[in-house]
């Protein structure tokens, strides 16, 4: 992707990132050492399950996750997790 393929929020994310306004996150190693286990509750895999949902909700799943950078089943793995772990919070 180049430059002018972005939007303008992304633009001038990436303006603000190239004029080094950008400062690291405190405690990123915790912070990364908390996400790196959600993500391997998440991703362990030990049980298959089938379900039938509408193709439009498919598709908007499969359009979400394409957002998202990943997997279309790994995000419905995640809400799933997060809903029976009590963290699914509604914007």
């Amino acid at each position: 992707m180049n430059k002018t393929e972005l939007d303008p929020e992304e633009k001038d994310l990436l303006k603000s990132y190239e004029q080094g306004e950008w400062q690291p996150v405190k405690e990123s190693a915790a912070e990364t050492q908390r996400y790196r286990s959600y993500a391997r509750a998440t991703l362990r895999k030990d049980a298959r399950v089938n379900i039938r949902i509408s193709s439009k909700d498919l598709e908007a799943l499969q359009r979400k996750a394409l957002e998202e950078g990943i997997p279309y089943q790994t995000l419905i793995a995640s809400v799933l997790h997060k809903y029976v772990s009590g963290r699914l919070v509604e914007p």
